[in-house]
């Protein structure tokens, strides 16, 4: 090969090295690959199938959308709490995933205001068919119902500002595929936060398969393309764990 033809050759390389990688390509660090097993004997809350060591609880049914609207909800969880935390501002993109009866997504629908979006995900269309009713009882318009599967959120790929998940990723029964679908939605330096229910301490008076412990909740992001950024402790018996791409 001649002298001049390696120059051309060792300046192109240089030229592609320099470029930024395009939108569609894969991360740098690959989502861990899921490890689930299934033990015969488990807990009766859980679904038998367990996750880096923590079994997945059973999903609550449509059948019991009037609990999420509980009037002491207010007080257990503190929703007014919650939602300075997130730091969200009108215009932001968001997604409630799990969203159940519309609960949560009514906040965030206020707080994003007119010029924001959100995407309120269910894997029950029944959920969806109730939330939606809702919606439309408030006048909210804001708000986009999305039918998901137990794999994957279908959100749009890097098009959100924060993702909610509250008292919801441990009934996922897909927790790596949805986180890994989830960090595909979210913009680069989105937040992914998980509200649940205090698996440290023994006085929150919830099923045990329905807490989690912040350890855990780290232990199963690990290896993903986020970082921890803060642990709330200021609701009465959830932890508010917030993750940035």
């Amino acid at each position: 090969m001649s002298t001049r033809l390696v120059w051309i050759c060792f300046a192109a390389a240089l030229t592609l090295a320099g470029r930024p990688a395009p939108a569609d390509a894969s991360p740098q660090t690959p989502p861990p690959a899921p490890v689930y097993e299934t033990r015969a004997n488990h807990d009766p809350n859980g679904i038998g199938k367990f996750y880096l060591g923590r079994e997945i609880a059973q999903v609550m049914g449509h059948q019991g959308a009037d609990w999420l609207e509980r009037p002491e909800r207010e007080k257990e969880e503190r929703p007014d709490l919650l939602l300075p935390a997130l730091h969200l501002r009108a215009g932001d993109r968001a997604a409630d995933i799990g969203a159940g009866t519309g609960y949560y997504t009514r906040r965030l629908a206020a707080a994003v205001g007119t010029n924001g979006l959100v995407y309120a995900v269910e894997i029950q269309q029944e959920m969806l068919d109730i939330l939606t009713n809702k919606m439309a009882a408030a006048k909210i318009d804001n708000v986009r119902p999305v039918l998901g599967t137990v794999e994957d959120p279908r959100l749009p790929a890097a098009g959100l500002d924060l993702i909610l998940m509250v008292d919801v990723y441990h009934e996922f029964d897909h927790p790596a595929e949805m986180v890994a679908g989830m960090v595909r939605a979210l913009k680069p330096g989105g937040r992914l936060v998980f509200v649940e229910f205090r698996g440290e301490d023994p006085q929150v008076p919830i099923k045990l398969v329905h807490k989690m412990t912040e350890a855990q909740v780290k232990k199963e992001l690990a290896g993903f393309p986020l970082k921890w950024v803060e642990t709330n402790e200021t609701l009465p018996w959830q932890h508010v764990i917030i993750f940035q791409k």
